[in-house]
């Protein structure tokens, strides 16, 4: 048994993300993804109509959006609101569970950010020693 496993034991945790078939491998990868995360951080920001959403995560599709607001809404972290207007109005927003995980990839995101001079320095030194990417 790995120590991730008995860690999980010990805490006599339900679930377990390193297990294949544990369900909180799937909402791990839709927190995690690429878009999922940048929805999150955005909509951490307060809620937003989906075309705002799509402009404030620059660079994704119309169908990744979608595909990625409906899962983090069927995990919990997400509230689609649909308004009875003409046009229909469309808002998505964070829901508490939602606000505390964008809080800790927010945390991840800053991380990152103010390290990037630490990443391209430790890419160039990567690259240089094996003759470029």
């Amino acid at each position: 048994m790995n120590s991730t496993q008995e860690r999980a034991e010990e805490q006599d945790l339900p679930f377990n993300v390193f297990a294949k078939a544990c369900p909180s491998r799937g909402t791990l990868e839709h927190v995690t993804g690429r878009w999922g995360a940048l929805a999150l951080g955005a909509l951490h920001e307060g809620s937003l109509r989906f075309n705002e959403l799509r402009r404030r995560v620059d660079g994704v599709s119309e169908k990744m959006l979608s595909q990625t607001l409906h899962a983090l809404e069927r995990d919990g972290l997400v509230l689609r609101e649909a308004q009875p207007t003409n046009p229909p109005r469309v808002d998505y927003e964070l829901t508490p569970l939602g606000h505390e995980v964008a809080e800790r990839l927010l945390s991840l995101i800053h991380f990152v950010e103010g390290n990037m001079e630490d990443v391209l320095a430790a890419r160039q030194r990567y690259d240089d020693t094996r003759g470029g990417r």
